[in-house]
């Protein structure tokens, strides 16, 4: 189980490095998700499954796909044509290929028996989430999707406004 852990937080590491020293936004946004699903496979071992699978839905998903669509928003047109074939070549593919299958077979070996998560005596339940998100934190949760919907609509006019101009 302690094996498992360091693997996993190795991987989480690792990519999360990998984020910040690319420099392409794609690649970038691609090691952002294996260590999103590292960091949830951490909980899931801790013995938090409703976290990780929060971690998975919220983060790894519904945020990703945010950052995906802001960065297609901010296509540049002709120009990042050249840039985006460069991307699609196998080699972008190897580091998060092989940190994801790190994941999986980890994932994979604990499902099957191998380890068993740690039992927690008080765990925390949808029930508990919903009412401290929609009670005392209402405001900053409004506060927060807000501040989203006000990046993406920002990032849409500098990416509208980049596209007319000549450079």
């Amino acid at each position: 189980m302690v094996t498992l852990f360091f693997i996993a937080a190795a991987v989480a590491i690792i990519a999360t490095f990998m984020v910040i020293t690319h420099l392409e936004a794609v690649h970038a946004l691609l090691h952002l998700v294996v260590s999103l699903l590292a960091v949830a496979l951490i909980f899931y071992l801790l013995g938090a499954p409703f976290i990780a699978a929060l971690e998975v839905i919220i983060y790894a998903g519904a945020i990703m796909v945010l950052f995906v669509f802001v960065v297609m928003v901010l296509n540049l047109g002709p120009l990042t044509r050249e840039q985006e074939t460069r991307w699609l070549r196998p080699g972008m593919w190897v580091a998060p290929a092989i940190l994801s299958g790190v994941l999986a077979l980890e994932l994979v070996y604990v499902l099957l028996g191998g380890q068993k998560p740690l039992s927690v005596s008080s765990g925390v339940d949808v029930k508990e989430v919903s009412h401290s998100l929609f009670g005392p934190y209402l405001i900053a949760v409004e506060v927060a999707s807000i501040l989203l919907m006000a990046g993406l609509v920002g990032a849409y006019h500098i990416g509208r406004g980049w596209k007319g101009k000549a450079r």
